[in-house]
């Protein structure tokens, strides 16, 4: 018999809903600037990555607008108007998860990666160079294609899949294309010294190193999200970014 239980909306989306509902109810109203984001992580207890997803999801939904230096203010909206996608995992557990599942990929791959292959991450480091100050979609693509090469050199069809997956979930999650659009805007685009570096660990067949230096690039990522996503440019603001990173200290540390 097939379970018939509902799927358990994601945190960020619950705490979104729970805003919906202080704004249908006119708690907030058009022209409020909610509460600051450590606020809310205390209202909601929840972390501030995950108010930071909330905030986003709003935003796409049309309820606020998140203005840089300033803070989140309510704007005219549709009442009942569609929600999110249970399918929209997220940017920071989404990057989480490639943390592991490509560090490990990395650590495998360079045990067998082959010649060819090796040139062909040698290319896509080349292309991301030259584009490095062009254009970003040319860019984001030889990224992908230097991380899916890496997977495919596991030689194991469930592990590049996994990967295939969480790369497709990136490119398909509004919530997450717009995190990193932000992140885009900011200036920070994919480090060609981080992925070179993944690069010469494979090409000397270090497992280690490979493994560690891909999650080193990947929690790298989030910090940039964080840093790129950070609402109320003030500094006692920023310094609870630091807080906010605990969240991914045990990903970072794993071994």
């Amino acid at each position: 018999m097939k379970s018939s239980t509902a799927k358990t909306p994601r945190l960020y989306q619950q705490v979104a809903e729970k805003l919906i509902a202080l704004i249908e109810s006119e708690q907030y109203t058009v022209g409020m600037r909610l509460p600051a984001e450590r606020d809310l992580a205390a209202m909601f207890n929840v972390s501030r990555p995950t108010i930071r997803e909330a905030v986003i999801a709003l935003e796409l939904e049309g309820f606020v607008e998140v203005r840089m230096g300033s803070g989140v203010y309510i704007i005219e909206h549709n009442i009942g108007k569609s929600r999110f996608s249970d399918k929209d995992v997220g940017p920071f557990e989404l990057t989480e998860a490639r943390a592991l599942f490509e560090g490990e990929a990395a650590a495998l791959a360079a045990t067998m990666i082959s010649d060819e292959e090796l040139a062909q991450l040698a290319e896509t480091l080349n292309e991301m160079a030259c584009e490095n100050n062009n254009d970003t979609d040319t860019h984001e693509a030889a990224d992908k294609r230097f991380h899916m090469i890496i997977a495919n050199a596991t030689n194991n069809s469930a592990i590049s899949s996994v990967i295939e997956e969480l790369w497709d979930e990136r490119d398909s999650s509004a919530l997450t294309r717009r995190m990193y659009q932000t992140v885009r805007d900011s200036g920070v685009k994919p480090s060609v010294e981080e992925h070179r570096a993944i690069y010469e660990a494979l090409k000397a067949h270090d497992a280690q190193a490979a493994r560690a230096l891909m999650r080193e690039h990947l929690m790298r990522v989030i910090d940039g999200i964080l840093q790129a996503t950070e609402v109320e440019a003030v500094e006692a603001a920023r310094k609870q970014v630091i807080k906010s990173r605990e969240r991914f200290s045990k990903t970072r540390a794993l071994t």
